[in-house]
């Protein structure tokens, strides 16, 4: 897809971008940090990122990078400045405040050299966000945070252990690396209430989707299932994605333990892997593979015949799964087990391309699956407004524009700096 032309605004800037995820991870929030900041280099700026090591959703340090102390890379005319972090391989309070104290450490010790007239911060990432907002701060330009997820929330409902403890301690970073922004992007309205509670101002909060940053599936769906090993007849239910706490994968365990009739698959990466592997021995319905390559992935999702979406139950307003922007161009329904009073419930429902199921619910669940396969008119119907939605919603264009708008709205022009 061509990006929308506005370059007027942009040309010239010096913009620096706060993501500690960024290419070549290809899941989470790394491709949408990628896609902006290249975005906004063919726009005209000269964009800096500062990132962690490569290291998402494995939680391993990619090859290539380890050992490595700081490296300056350039990726679609973009200077990527990676430094050094510490990468927990196993998810508790301790480890990931080790984990965001040494990207802050870093971050803060040896930023990118030059004056940025903006900074723009990826967070979940607390460290990150407060880097951004020091950096904004000592060159006294705008700083625009970008919320993805809210980790003061995320360590209270998601069940890392000491989750309860450093909840506290997330939302005063959060706090402090959101209050003092120019303006504050969410990419779902569920977040409103709770960056309001953390001192933001309503009327500086704007919302900024995120967008899908896949192409849809070009080969045929048979063709792929042979080639995966997949029976025809057998309906698979496939997960894409990290594999952590939060999303409470144990249900897709249980299901297939319930259903030999259908094949569980699992496809990713993450901290509850072993974990996972582990609940499933001797289930010979449970697949486990390695994540899709770019150009692989679009096939395998829509080869599956329901694709599905887990929370843990606690898990309400911290975080909507960016997969889900890729399940929707795959065509093919989805069965989100998450809270009906979420987010991800939210998006589901407003993109018709689903049905919903109480969350932990592995029974449920089973039902919901059986149902779509066995009226595979249905299923197909119920998964064709996924595309829908994102031609009418979720397209690349549409998504960089909005945070064209975001940027130019702090931006006087010709000038880079502040909107008093």
């Amino acid at each position: 897809m061509s990006d929308v032309v506005r370059p007027r605004p942009l040309r010239g800037r010096r913009l620096l971008v706060v993501s500690t995820n960024y290419a070549p991870e290809v899941t989470g929030i790394g491709p949408y940090a990628t896609q902006l900041a290249e975005h906004w280099a063919r726009s005209g700026a000269r964009v800096r990122v500062l990132a962690g090591m490569p290291h998402y959703p494995s939680w391993q340090v990619g090859e290539g990078y380890r050992g490595v102390w700081r490296t300056v890379e350039i990726r679609g005319g973009v200077g990527v400045h990676r430094r050094r972090h510490y990468v927990p391989t196993r998810q508790t309070a301790l480890r990931r405040a080790a984990f965001e104290a040494s990207v802050l450490a870093s971050g803060l010790l040896a930023p990118p050299p030059g004056r940025p007239d903006a900074v723009v911060a990826q967070m979940p990432s607390l460290a990150g966000g407060v880097i951004g907002a020091r950096l904004a701060r000592r060159h006294q330009v705008p700083y625009l945070p970008v919320v993805q997820d809210l980790m003061g929330a995320a360590a209270a409902q998601s069940g890392i252990r000491g989750g309860g403890r450093a909840a506290a301690v997330a939302a005063a970073a959060e706090r402090y690396a959101l209050r003092g922004a120019a303006l504050v992007g969410v990419i779902h309205e569920s977040f409103v209430p709770g960056v309001t509670a953390l001192g933001v101002d309503p009327g500086r909060i704007r919302i900024v989707p995120n967008w899908t940053h896949v192409q849809g599936p070009t080969a045929e769906r048979s063709a792929t299932r042979a080639r995966l090993g997949w029976d025809p007849d057998t309906p698979v239910l496939l997960h894409s994605g990290n594999m952590g706490l939060k999303q409470g994968l144990e249900v897709l365990i249980d299901t297939a333990r319930l259903a030999g009739d259908v094949r569980v698959v699992l496809m990713g990466d993450g901290n509850q892997r072993d974990a996972l592997r582990a609940r499933a021995e001797g289930l010979p319905n449970v697949e486990f593979l390695a994540p899709a390559s770019a150009g692989e992935f679009p096939d395998v999702l829509a080869a599956a015949d329901v694709l599905a979406v887990t929370q843990r139950a606690s898990v309400l307003d911290m975080s909507v799964p960016s997969k889900l922007t890729s399940y929707f161009v795959s065509g093919r329904p989805v069965v989100a087990s998450v809270a009906d009073e979420g987010g991800t419930a939210d998006e589901v429902r407003r993109s018709g391309a689903g049905v919903l199921v109480a969350p932990e619910a592995p029974e449920a669940l089973l039902a919901a699956v059986r149902k779509l396969a066995a009226d595979p008119a249905a299923a197909d119907a119920l998964g064709a407004e996924g595309p829908r939605y994102v031609a009418r919603h979720l397209s690349r264009e549409a998504g960089l524009a909005r945070f064209d708008d975001l940027l130019a709205e702090v931006l006087r022009d010709g000038q880079g700096s502040l909107r008093r």
